[in-house]
């Protein structure tokens, strides 16, 4: 999202030195002696870190789509394979995947990086895989009106996978589905289908 606006997390910014202070006082009482060498600077990587994993919190997701174009095709158009990491609300743990977004414009089309900005803004923040999903649905229903749109998001858990049940290569898939894409089966079946391809 480099090049646009800073998206980097400002109240991070704002209360670094509180943060640092926080994640000193949990290396300690996790048993780690937080002024050993490898940790004095720990507190502030991990800030560091927060500023950008969280970076969602200071941005207004559907502002994101911007400026839309006319155009009068009202065919199948999908963009996959978006790429995005994110953290697990119940964990604070990492999950990524991939984002495949199909849509049928109704007159109105946005940049291609527009969708993976959005993908960014949804993501970076603390979620749950099926709040990722519903939301993008959501956004470019409400900024682009299509005649409908399709999100399937998959995701591979570190809650799951590192910890707990320790199944790692085990994924989630979830998928939303807005307008033409709920009513008709076939259209359903022709964006799986170009998503696996």
């Amino acid at each position: 999202m480099a090049g646009v606006k800073d998206y980097s997390n400002k109240l991070v910014a704002e209360n670094r030195h509180l943060i640092e202070e926080h994640i000193r006082e949990i290396l300690r009482l996790i048993g780690e002696d937080p002024d050993r060498e490898g940790l004095i600077e720990t507190p502030a990587r991990v800030t560091r870190m927060y500023e950008e994993i969280f970076s969602g919190y200071g941005v207004n997701a559907p502002e994101v789509i911007g400026i839309t174009f006319d155009e009068q095709h009202e065919e199948l158009v999908i963009i996959k394979d978006i790429i995005y990491y994110s953290q697990c609300e119940h964990h604070m743990a990492t999950f990524f995947g991939k984002v495949h977004i199909g849509y049928i414009p109704s007159g109105k089309i946005a940049g291609l990086s527009k969708f993976a900005r959005l993908v960014e803004a949804v993501t970076r923040k603390l979620q749950v895989q099926e709040r990722i999903t519903s939301q993008i649905a959501d956004i470019l229903e409400s900024e682009l009106k299509p005649h409908g749109v399709m999100v399937v998001v998959t995701g591979e858990h570190m809650c799951m996978c590192a910890r707990g049940v320790k199944k790692p290569g085990s994924s989630t898939v979830t998928s939303a589905v807005r307008g033409f894409f709920r009513k008709d089966a076939a259209l359903r079946s022709e964006f799986l289908s170009l998503i696996k391809e």
